[in-house]
Parts: structure tokens; C-alpha cells; sequence
């Protein structure tokens, strides 16, 4: 691949450290939304790859989207969306990758240009009738019981509120609390239509294991604000929901565990390293590396996954490396996000100042210095129950090999630790979409099959 700048690579890996989904400004003047599925073919070297942008509004004005390019299995990548007059704005960044195009009269097709790493092309998107019905789906009466409940982090004073199901029968049952990944999310962790949580709560309850899932801090029925809060400071509302569990009849008081994804996986690590721990801990995609490691291991995976050479991906760490120094020891905010324009514009000439700062806002924010300072390996030696450590080969944000390792090596104390790979998952705990199934002629995201086995296998052997 042609060497690429040092802005090119940093939209390529700028969200794959951030881990946030992004949305952009609405239509403007009451123009045609844009809810439905985009799709075109990109001419590339050897031939052509359809990709197929999906949008969806949100209150607010704002849209949620992501985009699928099916013969690279790249699936449900964060896109952000920009509207200005009929101009559309489409920038998926993990990829480093944009489209900017100009709506056509009668709103059914966008026209522009595809920008990517070393290559640019014309590209004409279509509206896809296939629409996304974002109304309350009717939903058959589950074969569980199924209850809203509330409860309190005693210590912060804060609100909770989240869905319990139980399994139908006298019980006891085993139970389990979820935890999402980082970010604010409902209790079902939605994002757009898939919903990992609401999807696990519903195999597992089905098959004889009660599950509790709340919304985070700030969202739905919880008080509090998520982005002020660490991953350490979650361990209280995970506590929470283990003593109302603890309380509630027909739960086994003795087979009461913790599932965790993404960074919910180390606050369930963290949950299980304290006085009145879970009896068991599945964590799903959970980080291994200390913060700072952890997003340099994500960017140089998302620039070897778009063809980057090796010689630029280190060399662009390196410079990420440095950034990074910064960020951690310039405790002034404002002083450290002018050094870092300093220096983002002195490794690109081309970079503009607006630019620039932007991302040096995003360098310094709360969220993120405190993702690089997180070391997840710190207290697992106090973890002493049954810990299943999941991850799978096609994560791009959380690398299976190199994490499992360290949390293995952190856990080494732990006799009761079983890991394990999955193949072709993804880091939102998809499978290759060609598994998918076909609803109404479209492959519907959904929680991989083994992966939902896996765990609920284990649990019950673990609960007998």
C-alpha cells in the first residue's frame, strides 16, 4: 500500500482507541431523512467491493450509523454521519476511510467520491427499499418470568433499573448480572437493531439461568453520568445488583455470577477481587493489556487489517507513542492539547489547526486519559472463583492472543481459569456474517451461536 500521511492513518485508528459510536448533525430544513440501507460499488485494483452504509435517526436529529463491506467480513463498523445542505458526509474512521457525495433530486441516490489510504473512486450510492422499522416490534410472551426492577448503589446514593428473568419452574437457579462494554448503554446494550445483552438474557433464561441487565449510569431508568466514571467506580453497581440478586427469591444464593464484555468483562474481574465476590465471572472480549498498550495494539491491528506496510504502522506507532507520553504526563489539559497540536501538525504539515485541536480535545478527555491509565492484570490475584475468559479471532479492538495472555499471566494464581478462542467472532461477539440468518431475504446481525453455548455450558457445569 502507497505510504499514507499522518492524518490518513490517524482517521484510520481515532476511534478504534475511543471505542464510541459516533453520529453526526441531521438533514437540515425539513429535508428527506436518510433512515434506510446505502449500497454501491467501490473499483479497486483487481475489481470491485460493494459497500452498504445503514442509517438510522435518532431523537435529536441525529443518526446512528455503520457500514458492511460483506466480501472483507467487515461488519457493522461506526460511521459518522455529516449533513450539509445536500452535501452527505460518511466517515467510517476505523477504516481511515470516507465518502463524500451530493444527495440527487428525489433523495434515492447519492453521488461523490470514495476516500481511503493510498486509493480514491468514484462511487454512487442507492437507497435499498429494505428500510430499517425502527417501531416497538411485537414481541411473543417469553416462556420466563420477566419483571422491571430498581434497585440502589447504596454507596453512591445512585439509582439503577434494569429487567430481570427467571426462569419458569420453582428454581432455585443459578443467575448471573450483566455488564455492558464501555460507552452508556441500555440495558440490552442496543446498537441500532442488535442487542447483544437482550439477546444472552434470553438464550440463558430460556435454558434455566435467571440474568439481570441494567442500563448504565445516565441512561434509561439509572441516575448518574457514565462519562465522569471509571471502570473501578462501576464495581459498585455490579455489587448492587448481586445483593438485590442475593434477595430475590428462587435465585441460588451460592451460583450467583458476573458477565462481562469488553471492559464490563475486567469491572466483572474487578467485582470478583472484592469482600462479597460472584461465584463465577465469564468476561466477554475483556481487555488484558494495560490502557496505553491496549490502544497502540488496536491501531497498528486496524492499519495491517486495511494494508497499511509494516514500516509505516510502526513508525506511525511510534508517533502515537509519543502522544500518548504526553497526554499522561501533562496534568494541565489545555497545556497538553497545545503541545499536542505542535506535534500532530509537526508529523503532518498538511493537518490544519481546527483539525487538529478536535483531536486533541479528544486526546485529553476524561474517558480517555483514564483508559490509558487502566491496568487491568492490577488486584486479579485476589480473584479466586471460576473464571471463563472468552475472545474472539476477528476482534479488532481487543486482540485475542496477546490479551487472554495477560489475563491468563494476571489470573496465574487461579486455578479455576479456563480461556478459550472463538473463531471468526467478532469483537461485539458476532460470527462470520455468512453464518447469519436470512430474515426476509436479509442476514440479520445476531450473537454468535457457540459463543452463546459456551457460556451457558460452563455456567451450568459450574453450578451443579
Amino acid at each position: 500500500m502507497k505510504i499514507a500521511t499522518f492524518a490518513q492513518l490517524t482517521r484510520a485508528v481515532l476511534c478504534a482507541g475511543l471505542l464510541w459510536i459516533l453520529a453526526g448533525p441531521a438533514l437540515a430544513g425539513g429535508a428527506m431523512p436518510l433512515d434506510g440501507l446505502w449500497k454501491g460499488p467501490i473499483k479497486m485494483p483487481g475489481g470491485e467491493l460493494e459497500v452498504v452504509f445503514r442509517l438510522v435517526s435518532l431523537t435529536g436529529g441525529e443518526y446512528f450509523a455503520t457500514l458492511d463491506v460483506p466480501q472483507q467480513r467487515v461488519t457493522r463498523m461506526a460511521v459518522q454521519v455529516q449533513v450539509h445542505g445536500d452535501t452527505i458526509i460518511l466517515a467510517a474512521e476505523e477504516a481511515g476511510s470516507r465518502f463524500i457525495g451530493r444527495l440527487a433530486e428525489g433523495g434515492k441516490q447519492v453521488t461523490g467520491t470514495w476516500y481511503q489510504p493510498g486509493h480514491e473512486s468514484a462511487l454512487t450510492l442507492n437507497f435499498s427499499p429494505a428500510t430499517i422499522n425502527t417501531a416497538p416490534k411485537a414481541r411473543l410472551t417469553p416462556p420466563y418470568r420477566e419483571e422491571e426492577v430498581s434497585y440502589t448503589n447504596e454507596q453512591m446514593n445512585l439509582p439503577l433499573g434494569g429487567t430481570l428473568t427467571v426462569p419458569a419452574g420453582e428454581g432455585p437457579f443459578p443467575a448471573v448480572v450483566l455488564v455492558s462494554d464501555a460507552g452508556a448503554h441500555d440495558r440490552d446494550a442496543t446498537t441500532g437493531e442488535y442487542r447483544p445483552m437482550g439477546i444472552l438474557a434470553d438464550y440463558l433464561t430460556r435454558r434455566g439461568i435467571a440474568v439481570l441487565r441494567f442500563d448504565d449510569r445516565g441512561v434509561g431508568k439509572s441516575g448518574g453520568d457514565f462519562s465522569t466514571t471509571i471502570a473501578s467506580e462501576l464495581v459498585g453497581d455490579v455489587q448492587a445488583g448481586l445483593k438485590y440478586l442475593r434477595t430475590t427469591p428462587r435465585i441460588d444464593t451460592t451460583h450467583i455470577g458476573v458477565i462481562g464484555h469488553g471492559e464490563g468483562g475486567n469491572v466483572a474481574l474487578l467485582t470478583a477481587s472484592q469482600p462479597a465476590p460472584p461465584a463465577f465471572v465469564v468476561t466477554l472480549a475483556a481487555y488484558g493489556l494495560p490502557g496505553n498498550q491496549l490502544v497502540l495494539e488496536q491501531q497498528k491491528t486496524v492499519l495491517r487489517a486495511i494494508g497499511v506496510q509494516e514500516p509505516d504502522v510502526m513508525a506511525f506507532s511510534k508517533q502515537q507513542q509519543a502522544l500518548q507520553e504526553v497526554v499522561l504526563r501533562t496534568s494541565d489539559v489545555k497545556q497538553a492539547q497545545a503541545t499536542l497540536v505542535k506535534m500532530m501538525r509537526a508529523y503532518d504539515t498538511n493537518l490544519d489547526t481546527l483539525t487538529a485541536k478536535n483531536r486533541a480535545i479528544d486526546l485529553t478527555s476524561f474517558r480517555y486519559r483514564n483508559l490509558l491509565r487502566f491496568n487491568p492484570g492490577i488486584l486479579l490475584s485476589k480473584v479466586k472463583c471460576p473464571v471463563l475468559l472468552l475472545n474472539g479471532t476477528a476482534d479488532l479492538e481487543v486482540q485475542a492472543d496477546t490479551n487472554l495472555d495477560a489475563l491468563n499471566l494476571a489470573l496465574e494464581k487461579n486455578t479455576r481459569v479456563t480461556r478459550k478462542k472463538l473463531l471468526g467472532v467478532n469483537h461485539q461477539f458476532q460470527a462470520d456474517p455468512a453464518n447469519w440468518a436470512l430474515v426476509n431475504g436479509q442476514r440479520q446481525e445476531t450473537f454468535s451461536p457457540v459463543a452463546l453455548e459456551a457460556v451457558r455450558s460452563w455456567i451450568v457445569s459450574h453450578a451443579k
